[in-house]
């Protein structure tokens, strides 16, 4: 896994090929290690990337925006009109930052 941290947030990229994988080791190395940061998982490299393979991420989504965090995925393959609510899926890394921005001031205006 490839970890860039930034002042507000840390994007978790994947080093392997294989989107299940990628979100079933989140699934485990989130809560130990990156729990109490908003975090913008980048998935760009998956180009043919389904909305089934999107759901394996809304446990962790729903985790983490329990816990007051930013859970941002960043993927162009899916309309973002076809993603459930729960999943926050924008198509660059750029808008990523502006929702995490955009979410870090709901919160501190109690919304």
């Amino acid at each position: 896994m490839i970890i860039t941290e930034k002042d507000t947030y840390t994007i978790l990229a994947d080093e392997e090929n294989g989107v299940k994988s990628f979100a079933s080791f989140l699934d485990f190395i989130v809560p130990k290690a990156h729990a109490e940061k908003n975090l913008v998982i980048d998935l760009l490299k998956y180009e043919t990337l389904t909305l089934e393979e999107l759901l394996y991420f809304l446990p962790l989504s729903n985790a983490q925006r329990a816990a007051q965090k930013s859970f941002v995925l960043v993927n162009k393959a899916v309309h973002v009109d076809h993603v459930p609510e729960e999943l926050m899926v924008v198509p660059t890394l750029d808008e990523a930052k502006d929702v995490i921005d955009l979410e870090e001031i709901q919160r501190d205006l109690g919304f």
